[in-house]
């Protein structure tokens, strides 16, 4: 079974579903096609806004939500991080490029996510984004160079497309067989049609 996994970087709700989803899947022995994102070609299509833009109401209760989900989790986040909110278009950019050649994208999105919500780092920067990539393992340097130019821009489109082809309004969303899941915590529900 695969699972279609559209995400944005900078999303705490995708931070606290990514390993999860990982581990489910290869406890289902599911595969996952990793679409990385950026919201702000989601956001315009789905009638979604920047987090800065909506009402008060709304950031207060997202702020209730971030400090209960880590607890219920077990997980230690930074819930107004330094470097929030940022573009995730430049980390999205380099993930792609490691994809189009062949590489595991999972970890490096982790590391992406990490950067954000536990390590204080601007995953905006060049050298940062540099220096992540590398701690993966892969060409840090070149694939930031490379991600400044037209294929990765290219690359990118294509998937913010796929993800508006698909219906996709936010971060995370998992698709299985055209059935969405939004939200890590509807990661119990996804469960179950992989156990079904």
């Amino acid at each position: 079974m695969n699972i279609d996994y559209y995400y944005s970087h900078v999303s705490p709700w995708t931070f606290m579903g990514h390993q999860r989803l990982l581990d489910m899947a290869a406890k289902y022995s599911a595969t996952i096609d990793f679409v990385p994102l950026t919201l702000a070609k989601v956001f315009p299509v789905s009638g979604g806004v920047p987090l800065g833009k909506r009402a008060p109401q709304r950031q207060a209760y997202r702020m209730w939500e971030l400090k209960r989900w880590p607890q219920a989790l077990g997980m230690e986040i930074n819930i107004e991080p330094k470097h929030f909110p940022v573009d995730d278009g430049p980390s999205a950019k380099i993930a792609v490029l490691v994809q189009r050649d062949g590489g595991d994208i999972s970890a490096l999105s982790l590391a992406f996510m990490r950067a954000v919500w536990q390590e204080e780092r601007d995953i905006t920067d060049g050298d940062t984004l540099a220096a992540i990539t590398t701690e993966c393992g892969f060409d840090g340097k070149a694939l930031y160079e490379e991600s400044l130019g037209e294929e990765a821009a290219a690359l990118l489109e294509a998937n913010c497309n796929r993800a508006n082809e698909a219906d996709v309004f936010g971060s995370p969303t998992y698709v299985v067989n055209g059935e969405p899941f939004w939200g890590q915590d509807r990661l119990d529900l996804l469960e179950r049609v992989l156990a079904a």
